[in-house]
């Protein structure tokens, strides 16, 4: 189950917003029945990337044995 401020990862690339396939984002509004999430992603610095209405085929939950990584902002 996903809930609201959750961090999740995206499952596929979004080319139009130059986020790529494993980018992680935090969940900041759940839509009712969970049938979508608005889900914000940001830089390192905090600053907003996009967000984005998905739904639970766009997105998955962080494993706790998951690592970060860091990777440039190509532009969209």
């Amino acid at each position: 189950m996903i809930n609201e401020l959750d961090t999740v990862v995206l499952s596929h690339d979004v080319e139009e917003h130059g986020l790529q396939q494993g980018d992680i984002g935090a969940v900041v509004h759940v839509y009712q029945d969970a049938a979508a999430y608005e889900v914000e992603f940001v830089t390192g610095e905090g600053e907003t990337v996009a967000v984005l209405t998905l739904t639970a085929e766009d997105i998955r939950p962080m494993s706790e044995r998951e690592i970060l990584h860091v990777r440039e902002l190509l532009s969209a």
